[in-house]
């Protein structure tokens, strides 16, 4: 898995996100909360991720973009030392609950903590 993360990565589909939130699993890195879904794909690609920031805790949208550019990127660097190993294909969420502007470093960490959890959450899966 290369070091990108391409349109056909993206989660885009208002139906498979819907499914998502009402039928996926969550796993809890603060301030990032994942959740994810076992689907099946067209293509191969492991993984397709959206990233969500609430308006209640920021409402100027500059800052909300500022904050999901910052958890795509550590999910872009970080993606392909974690997805490698998974034999599957998940549909996933990661949504910012803090309520301030983190720095990268702080995001760049609790992606570590968050992939972790996730694939601990899919090794103990019977």
């Amino acid at each position: 898995m290369d070091i990108t993360f391409s349109k056909h990565e993206k989660l885009k589909s208002k139906k498979l996100i819907d499914e998502v939130f009402t039928n996926g699993q969550s796993v809890l890195a603060y301030p990032l909360r994942m959740v994810f879904l076992e689907t099946k794909f067209k293509d191969s690609i492991k993984a397709r991720t959206s990233v969500s920031v609430s308006k209640r805790y920021f409402k100027k949208a500059v800052d909300r973009n500022y904050i999901k550019r910052l958890i795509r990127e550590a999910y872009r660097i970080n993606k392909p030392e974690y997805f490698n190993n998974i034999p599957t294909q998940h549909a996933m969420m990661i949504l910012y609950l803090g309520k301030e502007k983190p720095k990268y470093e702080l995001v760049e960490h609790s992606m570590h903590k968050l992939f972790k959890k996730f694939n601990n959450t899919m090794n103990t899966k019977p």
